[in-house]
């Protein structure tokens, strides 16, 4: 296809399409988080210990990496809208099959379903680039990933106080309706995009291979990404542990701490709109800074309300604004592949978070919240001393290939 057809069937990103983008966005990636504020109730019903009650959290993050890794690439052969619409039966299906889970097993093989069908996000996020003009990607990008990271963070709030006054299973109930009605809405209000590749699914898997091999910066950022996301789900997968064992306090309050880190969505666009303009070898080296400092903080704030207040907004800011300048770089790679692209860096991104949900459970039986801390600290300098050894890489202009 030449740049000119392209352009001619390519939607125009207008103001209500950005919206519904941004909205659906939150809703649909909020499913993988209900349950993490929900985790010391769902120990007492099923009476497990808590590393076992956190193995919902890790499936679910695994089963967002294995959807992630065989369907989003179909985004580049099929119709997205169409493929959406699709996917949305089998979240809901998911989500009611949690609800009603008689037994830890099956809501652990819920878990990993609704984590596998709620990749919606993933196709959304790339769709904005897409639409967007170049000179506003990483604006665009940055409004849809502040829905995202405000879904991530109020889900806990939501389905903290839904767990403590109706109980864990009313909060799947409700996220099936409510992923009924984005149905709705997606089906009303997203434009359709029509797919750039015309090879087999075969040869478009293989072609992950070959964009792993042949574009650094999409190493970089992926590694860099997994590492930030690991020490977030640490944190998340182990604060309701946390404060009900040093604060006696119940998944309600540990979904208020959504509200908190519900302040970095507000840097978030701030750091799309950088993302245009500044260096990004400059800009993530202050945020993974961040992420360090957060961890830090946590450490000596074990007993301390305040402490973990600033801990986690200083958290979420680092972790989500690096998430957004590793997306700004991969997504200026090759236009062609950008569901490829995105495949590759979301899915190394979740297996870091379900490889950190898996330690931090087993730290916090084995050494509680300093062995959590621990591996926040040890996991973000990795992250920054691997970005820094790499600073040519990131500052080398990227080369745009058309499809």
């Amino acid at each position: 296809m030449t740049p000119t057809a392209a352009s001619a069937q390519k939607p125009h990103l207008t103001t209500t399409t950005l919206w519904v983008m941004t909205i659906a966005t939150g809703l649909v990636v909020a499913n993988l988080y209900y349950n993490q504020p929900l985790l010391v109730e769902i120990e007492r019903t099923f009476k497990v210990s808590a590393a076992k009650a956190g193995q919902v959290s890790v499936f679910t993050q695994i089963g967002y990496a294995v959807g992630m890794f065989f369907i989003i690439p179909l985004a580049d052969m099929f119709k997205r809208k169409r493929l959406m619409l699709i996917d949305f039966a089998f979240v809901v299906t998911a989500l009611l099959l949690a609800a009603i889970a008689p037994n830890i097993t099956t809501l652990i093989i819920a878990s990993l379903l609704i984590g596998a069908s709620s990749m919606i996000p993933q196709l959304l996020i790339p769709m904005a680039a897409h639409l967007a003009h170049p000179t506003e990607r990483g604006k665009k990008i940055g409004v849809v990933m502040s829905g995202l990271l405000i879904g991530i963070l109020l889900s806990r709030t939501f389905a903290g106080i839904i767990g403590a006054h109706f109980g864990w299973r009313a909060m799947f109930y409700i996220a099936a309706g409510l992923m009924l009605l984005m149905w709705a809405l997606i089906y009303f209000l997203l434009p359709e995009v029509e797919p750039d590749y015309k090879g087999t699914y075969k040869n478009l898997m293989l072609s992950l291979v070959h964009l792993i091999r042949d574009e650094p910066k999409l190493r970089l950022a992926a590694v860099r990404g997994a590492l930030c996301f690991a020490c977030f789900s640490a944190f998340w997968s182990t604060l309701t542990f946390l404060l009900e064992q040093n604060f006696q306090m119940g998944s309600d309050v540990a979904g208020l701490f959504g509200l908190v880190g519900a302040f970095g969505a507000l840097a978030v666009g701030a750091m799309g709109r950088l993302s245009d303009k500044m260096d990004p070898y400059h800009l993530s080296t202050f945020t993974l800074v961040l992420v360090i400092i957060s961890f830090i903080v946590f450490q000596f704030s074990a007993h301390s309300m305040v402490g973990l207040i600033i801990g986690v907004v200083v958290m979420d800011m680092g972790v989500q604004a690096t998430h957004i300048s590793n997306q700004a770089i991969i997504f200026s790679i090759n236009a062609g592949a950008r569901n490829r692209i995105n495949t590759i860096y979301m899915v190394t991104y979740f297996v870091g978070g379900a490889l950190g949900t898996f330690i931090a459970t087993q730290l916090w039986h084995l050494y509680q919240w300093n062995g959590v801390c621990i591996l926040g600290i040890v996991v973000s300098t990795i992250a920054t001393v691997l970005h820094l050894a790499n600073r040519k890489k990131i500052q080398n202009k990227p080369t745009v290939v058309q499809s």
